[in-house]
């Protein structure tokens, strides 16, 4: 009989258990306690969704798009594709289920999200984000608190030491067009020294050039003209309430002018969140506003802010979480007690305390595993004549707990 090949993981995938587990559920249970705090609602958006919404949202000539998309044909032949990020989805349902009219709306997701690039140290094909976004509030306000969020949320994991936030503004439409203008003329007198990438962004896409790592793109960038000679009265002002806001939330930032999002319906505020903690790969966080995004998709113009972080990456900068003991070891010491150590471990466990029943095994077996499992109490289940009698030691804290639910 022929040998059934072992099944093997897929590439870019991976299994979270244990230790990784434990921190990644770190990571969700913070996010979820501090959303709370800022009232943001969450919201849940599906896996796929027509491909126009990404190849629109997110832009045909990004990278996302032409080469990390898994996209197919389902049975009815419509073209879908698995979401490589959460903002474009939200923004359908919002258009979809007309929730304009609870605008301005506070939200929040999280969820497996999927591109197929290079696997490396903390990406995978499919990986983890955390979402939050604000629809409806073009005010300044709204970027300030998504990022004295975003702020919280590392204190509050005990990753922000070694993370700085960089800040930079988009402007509006009047100064993204003039500053777009002054770098397509820079950028031309250097044609002949660009990537061949950077040469595509040229026609297409022309701030990208600016984040571009190839080492004969960066003197070009690095002596092109800044946003802020071609900033509007409005702009300016829009980017002078955010950095005060943020002065008055306690949340430091660094200016970084080279830092930019290539596509049109950008507006004003771009950040990142980075590390050097974490390799070349240094952004922890990183979101913008996208005033024009709801448009791009045929809604109505509305405002939009939003930010994501990868649940690997913030995992991997946080220290081993504890393992979470048992409240309580039933441990049975003598068979017959079975059921009364059963019926014990039920009420306990509805009463709200972490329980595990040690039942197999010699009776020294029952008791080093009842020890290996560090509970704060151990309650042995033995009989004593043809009664079942119970012994409880508390082995860590004062104890209690147990005969009060029990009694």
């Amino acid at each position: 009989m022929a040998r059934i090949p072992t099944p093997q993981r897929v590439r870019g995938t991976q299994d979270i258990f244990r230790d990784e587990q434990r921190r990644f559920a770190h990571v969700l249970d913070t996010f979820d306690r501090v959303r709370r705090l800022y009232c943001f609602e969450r919201v849940e958006v599906p896996v796929f969704e027509d491909t126009q919404v990404f190849a629109r949202s997110i832009g045909e000539t990004t990278d996302v798009v032409s080469k990390e998309m898994y996209t197919f044909p389902d049975k009815g032949d419509d073209l879908l594709t698995l979401r490589p990020e959460f903002t474009a989805g939200i923004a359908r349902a919002y258009i979809t289920n007309g929730w304009q009219q609870f605008a301005p709306l506070k939200l929040v997701t999280s969820g497996a999200v999927f591109r197929y690039e290079r696997p490396q140290k903390g990406r995978y094909r499919q990986f983890h984000q955390i979402d939050a976004e604000v629809l409806g509030a073009p005010e300044p306000a709204a970027d300030v608190e998504l990022l004295t969020l975003a702020d919280q949320l590392l204190h509050e994991l005990g990753v922000a030491d070694g993370v700085t936030l960089q800040l930079n503004t988009l402007g509006d439409a009047a100064t993204r067009d003039a500053w777009r203008d002054a770098l397509v003329a820079h950028f031309m007198t250097h044609r002949g020294e660009l990537s061949e990438d950077s040469l595509t962004r040229l026609d297409k896409n022309p701030l990208r050039i600016l984040d571009s790592k190839d080492p004969r793109d960066r003197p070009i960038a690095d002596a092109a003209p800044g946003i802020d000679a071609y900033m509007s009265a409005e702009a300016g002002a829009f980017f002078e309430s955010v950095q005060k806001g943020l002065q008055a939330a306690g949340v430091a930032f660094q200016r970084n002018e080279r830092l930019v999002r290539g596509l049109d319906y950008y507006r004003h505020t771009a950040f990142e969140f980075v590390t050097d903690r974490l390799g070349a790969q240094g952004t922890v966080l990183a979101g913008g506003r996208y005033d024009g995004l709801v448009e791009s998709l045929g809604g109505p113009a509305t405002a939009g802010v939003g930010w994501a972080a990868g649940v690997e990456r913030l995992a991997m900068l946080l220290d081993e979480p504890a393992v979470a003991n048992p409240d309580v070891v039933l441990v049975v010491e003598n068979d017959a007690a079975h059921e009364a150590a059963v019926k014990a471990l039920a009420k306990l466990r509805r009463a709200g305390v972490s329980a595990e029943l040690v039942a197999t095994g010699s009776p020294k077996k029952r008791y080093d595993k009842a020890l290996k499992l560090d509970p704060s109490e151990t309650l042995v289940f033995t009989l004593d004549g043809d009664t079942v009698a119970t012994r409880n030691r508390v082995l860590r804290g004062e104890g209690g707990r147990v005969a009060e639910v029990l009694q």
